[in-house]
């Protein structure tokens, strides 16, 4: 039992109004008692405010288990890099930095997913600490047959037992981790393939770009060049062929926002670039086959450009604009969230390990899914074993080919080696806990500081509070409880080419685990023509805001108290009812609850209205009144899935971005939804998400929750110069769902709590009207200390 540390009575004698009751001094007399009240305070008097404790480190924990789920070593990744290249693996093997299209050589080295099998032993018991493996994927140009071929090697450290195998068994589209060259990731080698075809036929019509667009090309590395050449995906559909299509923009960092009239289109499937062949160009929204038909309609001057775009750049710049004024008291600095009390979570930074109020998990990271949290527990019970963001997909639409064309899967692009450093004070609160994200490229290792960080802050609301009528007093009240709210958070954000994806992972102090998504960055623009309104409005003198959807997948992977789970699905439903209490009324309509078990692997949706909710429970446990213990899913804001279910840019490589949520058998081999290199292969994916359904059972099996988050990008003028985070955000919550015997509050010593005192007003006369108010503060004082912010520094990659 709490003692009770601090315990107030705040006694105030008041005049008795009209009906006798005594009443609570307001205003002027109010202001006159403060001095009274602050005698009570340990702030008052002599006593002196230190800095608060917002730059103190957290306190140290030792993790119960090393993190399995770690990144391989520096170490490691240049032992691993090394083996590949020794002539005795058989790779024949190009360093990259020379390697040309047609070589053998190392796109990267990652790390391979630990099997949950091998990990929850060493977890929960006294089995082995599985070791780690690298995953790389090597391209072989310079095979007869050229493919991209994913690989594992080791067991690491690197020693005699260290093996190098084909990395086949996490994938079912029928080629293992094999995939055709012309379907594998469009890196520069191949970029400089096919640069010289793409000069060549820009360099033939600089008077009909400078004419049109006010710039020329002669190759991405010639000083004459001004303008910048930008490519889209996919760039193939099932891998037996491959396509650019080039897109002209005014070139510079903000060159996502003044994109203009000129496409073309390449064939540049093989790798003999000397095949390649131009498939058309594209201005005024036609059409053109070859260079002479461009240049014969030219000439006719059937070319024209109505809209041009600006020649400066200020208004697409994230900074201060001078032009829009100065809002009135924007001098003062903003209101901050400061851990003025010291932190409340404790960190073992070596395993990546958090504990917070209740809460643990480890974090790990790879350069193509990002930050992922592991063996999730709360009051030592385990929760989820895995959530990780699977894939972060953007799909567009427009009468442009770019836009038109446009599928992103941004673990494609490698996520998670763009989460860079963060900026104190803005990008996370100020004092937050920062950690670094290390990215191997080739035999070389890269330190992003700064890149996670870990905060608390008030939730911004209270988590919980009534107040109770009655009272003999003039407050109105008997009683009034009010407990604060707090929430742990993981933050990263990646830039990904345009966009800066934001990553919260939040904690709450009541057992409940909030995943929130927002994007902010540069729209990817279409070249504005009056009468594609149809696919985003105006949104500068030449640009179009191009519509477009973002969905972003997440892996659950449920252990509530354990591996046998169910997933519950609640629905509401109304029926015709008569009760004896209401004859008059005869039959009437009423709610009521629907519950079943999902009983195989499935893909589902949110209902309309909100009348379907979804929870986890374990297949046998229930808690203190008979109900089963688990975790529901809460759908937040903008909870959406892909528009387009039929495109054929996205026809079966992105198909677990088609539905709201899913439920599979947990299983060793598979490990991820997708696949890093799904994104040009449409229709003959190296992933399919569709056959991981194949009705085997999940009701009270180890399953996984597949859900997605995302938007409808309704572009808009708002969108420049970036979007905002504000209003481009989505959200899913898990929550206790008869997981306790009551809610979670109850041990948070962070309230208040106001009652009548029991005991007469000290000095009182029997005839005296008084009001005597206790006030609880189970022992919490409010700190008294100075704010010494410390201005925000960028790191460096190092």
């Amino acid at each position: 039992m709490i003692r009770r540390l601090l315990l107030k009575s705040l006694i105030v004698a008041t005049s008795t109004n009209v009906e006798g009751i005594a009443a609570p001094p307001l205003g002027f007399a109010r202001q006159s008692l403060l001095s009274r009240f602050g005698s009570n305070s340990k702030a008052s008097g002599n006593a002196t405010c230190s800095d608060c404790s917002i730059y103190e480190p957290a306190e140290s924990v030792t993790a119960p288990k090393a993190n399995v789920w770690a990144p391989i070593t520096p170490e490691d990744n240049v032992a691993v890099w090394n083996l590949l290249h020794d002539p005795a693996s058989g790779l024949n093997l190009t360093d990259p930095d020379v390697a040309v299209v047609n070589d053998n050589y190392v796109f990267y080295i990652d790390t391979v997913h630990v099997n949950k099998s091998d990990a929850l032993p060493y977890l929960d018991g006294s089995g082995p600490k599985p070791s780690p493996w690298a995953r790389v994927i090597i391209f072989e140009g310079g095979k007869p047959e050229p493919i991209s071929q994913e690989y594992m090697v080791g067991p690491l450290p690197v020693s005699s037992e260290t093996t190098i195998q084909k990395l086949d068994y996490p994938f079912n589209g029928g080629t293992g981790g094999s995939i055709p060259f012309n379907g594998r990731f469009f890196d520069m080698k191949r970029m400089d393939a096919s640069d010289p075809l793409l000069t060549s036929i820009m360099s033939n019509i600089t008077d009909i770009t400078e004419s049109l667009l006010g710039g020329v090309y002669y190759g991405y590395k010639d000083n004459r060049t001004t303008l910048t050449g930008t490519t889209t995906n996919p760039t193939s559909l099932d891998g037996d062929q491959s396509f650019q299509v080039m897109m002209f923009n005014i070139p510079g960092t903000t060159s996502y926002l003044r994109p203009l009239d000129f496409f073309v289109i390449l064939d540049s499937t093989g790798t003999d670039a000397s095949l390649y062949k131009l498939k058309g160009l594209v201005t005024n929204t036609r059409f053109f086959p070859t260079v002479a038909d461009l240049r014969a309609a030219f000439d006719a001057g059937e070319l024209v450009e109505e809209f041009h775009q600006p020649t400066d750049d200020e208004w697409a710049l994230v900074k201060y604009n001078e032009e829009m004024g100065v809002r009135e008291l924007e001098e003062k600095f903003a209101p901050q969230s400061l851990e003025v009390g010291g932190k409340r979570y404790k960190l073992d930074p070596e395993q990546k390990y958090v504990e917070y109020m209740g809460w643990s998990f480890y974090i790990s990271h790879t350069r193509s899914l990002g930050i992922m949290l592991y063996d999730i527990r709360f009051k030592g019970e385990r929760i989820l074993y895995e959530l990780s963001m699977q894939e972060a997909a953007a799909h567009y639409g427009g009468f442009q080919p770019k836009s038109a064309t446009t599928l992103y899967h941004d673990t494609y692009y490698q996520l998670g080696a763009d989460l860079f450093p963060l900026v104190e004070g803005f990008d996370c609160p100020f004092g937050s806990t920062f950690w670094n994200v290390s990215v191997h490229n080739g035999n070389t290792t890269t330190t992003n500081v700064n890149s996670i960080c870990i905060f608390e802050t008030d939730a911004g609301f209270p988590l919980s509070r009534h107040r109770a009528q009655g009272g003999a007093n003039g407050y109105g009240f008997a009683n009034l409880g009010v407990v604060k709210a707090s929430v742990l958070t993981v933050r990263a954000i990646a830039t990904v080419g345009n966009y800066d994806y934001l990553f919260d992972y939040g904690f709450h102090v009541d057992g409940s685990l909030e995943i929130t998504v927002r994007a902010s960055g540069y729209l990817q623009s279409s070249f504005y023509y009056r009468d594609q309104g149809a696919w985003g409005p105006r949104i500068q003198e030449a640009t179009q805001g191009s519509l477009h959807d973002h969905v972003l997948t997440w892996k659950a992977d449920f252990d509530v108290l354990g591996a046998a789970n169910a997933l519950q699905v609640t629905e509401l439903r109304t029926e015709k009812t008569t009760q004896p209490w209401w004859p008059e009324l005869g039959a009437f309509e009423q709610i009521r609850l629907e519950s079943r078990n999902v009983a195989t692997e499935t893909q589902l949706q949110w209902a309309a209205n909100g009348e379907t909710f979804y929870c986890v429970n374990h297949a046998t446990a229930t808690n203190r009144w008979g109900s089963p213990r688990g975790y529901r899913i809460v759908p937040g804001r903008s909870n959406v899935r892909l528009t387009t279910l039929n495109s054929p840019f996205s026809r079966r490589n992105t198909a677990l971005s088609k539905m709201h949520l899913a439920v599979t058998r947990q299983h060793d081999t598979e490990p991820w939804g997708n696949s890093v290199q799904n994104l040009n292969l449409p229709w003959r994916p190296q992933q399919d998400f569709a056959k991981l359904f194949d009705d085997e059972p999940v009701d009270g099996e180890d399953l996984v929750v597949w859900l997605n988050l995302g938007m409808h990008h309704f572009t808009r003028a708002e969108d420049v110069p970036v979007t905002l985070y504000s209003e481009a955000v989505s959200s899913v919550m898990f929550a206790p769902q008869n997981f306790f015997d009551n809610a979670q509050d109850g041990d948070l010593r962070n309230r208040r709590w106001y009652a009548e005192s029991a005991a007469p007003a000290p000095g009182a006369d029997d005839g005296g009207n008084v009001t005597s108010m206790m006030t609880e503060t189970y022992g919490i004082e409010l700190p008294q200390c100075m704010v010494s912010l410390q201005e925000p520094v960028i790191g460096q990659i190092v």
